[in-house]
């Protein structure tokens, strides 16, 4: 079964998805001026923005639900396994997918928020949404929302469930089925509670997080300081063929570079879209730029830290595709978590796994809350088509069957699982989002318009020319500036 797993995978993360993403990313870049960099003071400011609602959330909630999915253990384990197959030139191509994918985030949370509605006093919307009311295709709607359903109900999850088992176990020797049960009562506890209670938890533990791991990033750095110009010279000319170790794989770097890039961030996956169509903003670009922020963070700082700590402090091995050991550093350790405690661990001592550990915890456990709202989201436009309310319920047990069952299996198993449901989910929403482009480049338009007008941008459908966005024509005649 893992043989074919790991074949499905393969034909699935081909070059093709690789170049892809790619592609999509720079034509984003290209067609709204680059986006992601001429508003990179204003993505800030919109973080603080006060709007909210009894139906919706606020930009900074929006930005954490977000953020928790997107970092995770693609950012401590996922930077490990891109170094141990393509090098630290990986390392450069995961920051410049990062870079091209915040035209990509802008992009989709646009959309999401464009063709957002209210069910049940909430706020929703996310890839199956805008593709039936954008591109008016049903079915292909509804095939997206089944494979969403199934890849966050089904197939990611056992990754991050495994992830924080195998840590546990590593840095305090408990059982993987104890932690698993241990997610399963705390997820439990926060899944239960709904949209609201999942927007409040992840406002107020992601931000700490992430503080709380760059400053134990930033401390072993530090520590190596004297390493980090050498290990930026290698990285670059890792990527670029220029050093004699890692010069003949440099197609690798670039293939794992973006692959665990699009795995970390998961730009133009369609993940960031339900938790952005749930943000109160008068604006949709608004939240596209704050959601174009949260790859630099994701990616540009969080990934790049964790590269640079393990690399500097010598913790990895890198072996080819074909088996040929370029590095040993850690004979018999495989790629995963285990290099980041390593690295973690030559300044903290025998505290450094524990560390990792809990840092690991908190990433993962933020991530599971993220999934299930996505799943339970395209399960609410589901139901909305087959009148199944029974699905709900049934869809938090799978979830945390899933999530345990996830807990005491392989890692590798797990793995294969979740860049299935990546990478199908990515072939997916790439080509709806290119579709769909248009509409986002009207929205970004008159969004432009109207900052050179010095006002606080209210969006309009009928003034940008953008159909079937109801909610906003509501919002507009409400809200509307008073001199339009």
């Amino acid at each position: 079964m893992e043989n074919i797993i790991n074949a499905i995978v393969g034909y699935i993360w081909s070059d093709a998805l690789v170049y892809l993403a790619l592609g999509v990313g720079v034509y984003f870049t290209i067609m709204t001026r680059g986006v992601q960099f001429r508003y990179f003071k204003e993505m800030i400011n919109l973080l603080f923005d006060k709007d909210n609602s009894k139906e919706g959330i606020s930009s900074f909630q929006a930005f954490c639900m977000s953020l928790s999915g997107r970092i995770g253990v693609g950012n401590i384990a996922g930077v490990a396994t891109a170094i141990a197959a393509g090098g630290p030139g990986a390392v450069l191509w995961m920051i410049i997918m990062g870079l091209l994918g915040g035209a990509s985030a802008f992009v989709e949370s646009t959309l999401a928020q464009v063709y957002k509605h209210s069910v049940d006093d909430q706020y929703r919307g996310g890839s199956p949404f805008y593709i039936e009311r954008g591109l008016k295709l049903k079915p292909f709607a509804i095939l997206v929302a089944v494979v969403t359903c199934l890849s966050y109900g089904v197939l990611v999850p056992g990754v991050q469930a495994n992830t924080i088992a195998d840590s546990f176990q590593t840095a305090f020797n408990i059982p993987p089925s104890i932690t698993g049960l241990l997610i399963v009562v705390l997820l439990s506890i926060i899944i239960f509670g709904g949209v609201k209670r999942i927007a409040s938890f992840a406002g107020k533990v992601v931000p700490l997080m992430a503080i709380g791991y760059i400053g134990l990033m930033a401390i072993v750095l530090l520590f190596n300081l004297a390493n980090i110009p050498s290990m930026l010279m290698l990285i670059i000319k890792s990527a670029f063929g220029m050093d004699a170790v890692f010069g003949g794989i440099v197609g690798t770097a670039v293939s794992w570079g973006v692959r665990r890039a699009v795995f970390s961030n998961v730009a133009g996956a369609g993940e960031a879209t339900f938790s952005s169509a749930a943000a109160e903003v008068s604006h949709p670009a608004k939240q596209g730029l704050v959601q174009g922020f949260s790859i630099y963070v994701d990616t540009v700082l969080v990934c790049t830290a964790t590269a640079l700590m393990i690399l500097s402090t010598g913790m990895y091995n890198v072996i080819t595709p074909e088996g040929v050991t370029l590095v040993e550093n850690m004979p018999g350790i495989a790629a995963g978590t285990a290099y980041t405690q390593a690295a973690v661990s030559t300044v903290f001592g025998s505290y450094g796994s524990g560390f990792v550990a809990l840092a690991i915890f908190l990433f993962a456990f933020t991530c599971l809350i993220a999934y299930y709202y996505i799943a339970e989201t395209t399960l609410v436009y589901l139901d909305n088509k087959l009148r199944y309310p029974i699905l709900k319920p049934l869809l938090k047990i799978v979830f945390l069957i899933v999530c345990f069952s996830g807990s005491i299996q392989s890692i590798g198993m797990m793995w294969a699982l979740g860049d299935i449901g990546f990478g199908s989910m990515c072939y997916l929403n790439f080509v709806a989002i290119v579709l769909l482009s248009k509409v986002a480049f009207k929205v970004l338009k008159d969004y432009d318009e109207q900052m050179k007008q010095g006002l606080n941008p209210v969006f309009d459908p009928r003034k940008a020319g953008v159909e079937n966005a109801e909610f906003w024509i509501k919002y507009s005649d409400t809200f509307g500036h008073k001199d339009k």
